[in-house]
Formats: C-alpha cells, structure tokens, sequence
C-alpha cells in the first residue's frame, strides 16, 4: 500500500501536465485554521483523514513509526513570531509537523522541511524541536482536526483530536514584551495622534503591569496633547488605583464634562458617574 502511494505521489510530481485539467474532491479534505496568540498568528494546513471503521492506532496509523499526522501532505504549522511550544523555544517560521504515536507517549516534531508529501522524505537531521506529549482520551472524532480550545492573550491549547485521542500543545508567546517594544517604537517618533500614548497606557492599566511610572508618563503624554473623555478616565482610574481617590474623582469630573459636551458614549459616561460615586463613598471626597 505505501509503495502505490509513493507511486502516485512520484507520477503527480513528474507529470503534472497530466492532471492539470482534472479536478477531483480529495478524499481526505484540506483545512486550515489560524489562531492569534497575543500578537502572534499560529496557523495549521493540514488534510483531514478520516476514521471509516478502521482501526486507527497501531492499525491504519503504525506505533512508532513517523507519520505524517494527516493525509496527503505533512501537515505544517506557521508562526509568525517566536513561541515556546510545551516550555521549548521554536523561532518563527513554517514547519512540517510530524508525529510518531506510541501506545503511552507521542513523539511531536517540527521539521526545518516544510513542504513535504507525507513523511516519506522526512529527515531528522532537519528536526527544529521535538517533544513527548501523553495521548488522552475523548469522544469519537470521525475526521482528524485541529482546534484551539483554550486562549489568551500569552498562551494557547492546540488540539490534535481523531478516532477516540487527543494530544493537547501548549504555546505561550511572549505577548507582553513585543506589546512593550512596540509602544517604544511607537513613541519613539513623532507622535501626532494622542490615541496613541493613551493605547500604550490603556495596554499597561488593564495587563496590570508592573511599570506604572512609563504607563502614567505615556497618559500623560496622551492628555498633554489633547483632554478627552477616554484619556482624563484612564488616568484617573489610574490615579484611584495608586491610592489618590480625591485627584482621581476630580478627574473623573472632568472627564464626564468634557464627555458630555463632545457627546461621547453616554453608557460609559454612565458607568463613570457610578465609579465617581463609589469612590465618594468610600472616602475620597
């Protein structure tokens, strides 16, 4: 059976023009699906075998052997900016995905090689990582897919699921530290926009990050450019954070006056005037 595979595979590639005006479902259909990390894109290209009544593991799909972890071509994953993949660092790039199942552990690889028609010419030589991931169980998936059941914003779960099996991969990007080069980059220049400083503080504020003198600096900036609604709340919500409720309920005063004659969201402004009057209660006047 290999062998008239790698038969048909060797015709296609030799012969193109044969096939060229031919076009035919695959049995085994082509899927993609992307996933943003934070500030990086992973996406998976990957053909979809499916069960049929077959004995998948240790059957269909040998134990120890490496495959191709799907139909047709390697299945491939691209990633736009260095990840670690189950606590190991893999750059960005494209990489075939290879797996060699075992009955209690699964051998996980990203080859240097990405384009690849299954695993026939895989080369270990050309390996970027390799990791042990423990196969569990799970209802029945008739066609073998890949999905992202848990995100945030520097880490993600992605899921090998088919038969009665998954094989679940933790990525974590270092979401935080590109943000920050990229506000440093950003106000590096001639800022125009005071959109800008606030993101940088908006970003700072709701991550909790523990740099509160660059973030009140860059609202700062933000408010030196122009007084609006968005940038007076921030900084006041700021302000209130750091133990300063009366400096924070005069700015939030101000923050709803000005939101009312520009006639900004009136819901927000609402939930201002609330906040302004939680902080009176407990103390700040």
């Amino acid at each position: 059976m290999k062998k008239a595979v790698v038969s048909i595979a060797i015709m296609m590639a030799l012969a193109p023009g044969a096939f060229a005006d031919l076009k035919l479902p695959r049995v085994s259909q082509r899927a993609t699906v992307m996933q943003t990390v934070g500030l990086t894109d992973v996406t998976i290209l990957y053909n979809r075998p499916g069960v049929k009544g077959r004995v998948i593991w240790g059957g269909l799909v040998p134990y120890d052997e490496v495959w191709r972890t799907g139909a047709n071509e390697a299945t491939t994953f691209t990633i736009s900016q260095a990840v670690k993949i189950n606590g190991k660092p893999l750059p960005a790039g494209t990489y075939s995905f290879h797996t060699i199942p075992g009955k209690t552990s699964w051998t996980m690889i990203f080859n240097k090689a990405a384009e690849q028609w299954g695993s026939y010419e895989y080369d270990a030589a050309k390996d970027a990582l390799r990791i042990q991931v423990e196969p569990v169980a799970g209802p029945h998936q008739e066609w073998m897919s890949f999905s992202f059941p848990e995100v945030s914003n520097d880490s993600a779960t992605v899921e090998l699921a088919w038969e009665k099996l998954r094989l679940p991969l933790r990525i974590e990007a270092d979401t935080t530290n590109q943000a920050l080069a990229n506000i440093r980059e950003a106000l590096s220049g001639d800022v125009k926009e005071w959109s800008v400083p606030y993101s940088a503080a908006s970003f700072a504020f709701s991550a909790n990050l523990d740099n509160r003198t660059d973030a009140m600096k860059w609202i700062d900036q933000s408010v030196a450019m122009k007084e609006t609604y968005w940038n007076l709340r921030l900084k006041a919500s700021m302000l209130e954070r750091d133990g300063k409720k009366k400096e924070a309920i005069a700015l939030a005063e101000k923050a709803v006056k000005i939101g009312k004659e520009e006639k900004d969201n009136a819901s927000e402004i609402a939930k201002t005037e609330k906040q302004i009057a939680e902080w009176k209660a407990a103390g700040g006047r």
